[in-house]
């Protein structure tokens, strides 16, 4: 890192260009990190609503005890 130099030439124009430390790419409009924050965000603010279980879900049955003294507790 020390011995990196301030600045080069532009391999376009020749012109001298300094040297910038910036953040990741993660801005750009149509990538898949930028479409994942933007849905992380909106979340927050629109949470997806579901009007019901998904399909194929299968509710499993309550299973019924034979016990007698399982009458004895209460019931919710």
């Amino acid at each position: 890192m020390a011995d990196v130099p301030d600045s080069s030439d532009c391999p376009h124009c020749a012109s001298d260009g300094r040297r910038q430390i910036t953040a990741t790419r993660l801005g750009r409009g149509g990538s898949a990190s930028m479409r994942l924050l933007d849905a992380t965000a909106r979340s927050a603010s629109e949470p997806t609503v579901v009007s019901g279980p998904a399909p194929g879900a299968r509710r499993t049955p309550q299973k019924v005890t034979t016990n007698p003294l399982h009458r004895k507790l209460p019931r919710p």
